[in-house]
């Protein structure tokens, strides 16, 4: 009797774990599915060309003619119109920025405003002298040998501003402005021929 009743537990366990719905499925996936040989789906992959036979095709032509070439242009830049400038030359000219104390540029701007330029010609002053040695002291171009923060060529000229004209940024400053004045005028005329020409 218990040989008959663990048969009919197992039996109700297989019906009740695939039920109704797992014997419609399984039923389902056999009918849907054809039976395919690895030899039948690998005649689908065959490629074959069909055509003339006795016809040779030409190859491409690959000469220049047979293409284009699209460049995008590039956009042509557009300049922002600039309050008028007091030069003759038009060109533009640096804004200006009040120097840290203590720097040789405070040091310049007192001496600027002392032979009566105003903060223009400072401003023209800096964009000059930072392009020429970045305001250092011992800044030394030795393909000319220009030294200094006006770049004197030699820069033993600067010894008439002072003894000192190695090391002191007043003493090379001086030298400078009296530089600048005596040929240009001033700063923004240094300034002008420098951006005109590459030096001043």
């Amino acid at each position: 009797m218990l040989g008959g009743f663990a048969a009919f537990a197992v039996l109700g366990f297989v019906v009740a774990y695939i039920g109704p719905t797992g014997f419609a499925l399984a039923q389902a996936t056999a009918e849907e599915a054809p039976q395919v040989s690895l030899y039948a789906s690998s005649l689908d992959d065959v490629q074959s060309l069909s055509g003339d036979g006795s016809a040779e095709a030409e190859p491409a032509a690959l000469d220049r003619g047979g293409y284009s070439v699209y460049v995008k242009p590039k956009p042509t830049p557009t300049v922002a119109p600039t309050a008028a400038s007091s030069s003759s030359s038009g060109g533009w000219r640096p804004p200006f920025v009040t120097p840290d104390p203590g720097t040789a540029q405070a040091i310049a701007y007192d001496m600027v405003l002392a032979r009566g330029w105003g903060d223009d010609q400072f401003a023209c002053l800096v964009a000059l002298w930072k392009k020429e040695s970045g305001w250092r002291v011992n800044a030394y171009n030795a393909g000319s040998g220009a030294y200094g923060i006006p770049q004197a060529l030699p820069g033993s000229k600067m010894a008439t501003a002072g003894a000192d004209w190695e090391t002191n940024p007043a003493t090379q400053i001086t030298w400078g402005l009296g530089y600048i004045g005596g040929r240009y005028g001033t700063p923004c005329g240094a300034w002008d021929h420098s951006q005109r020409t590459g030096w001043y």
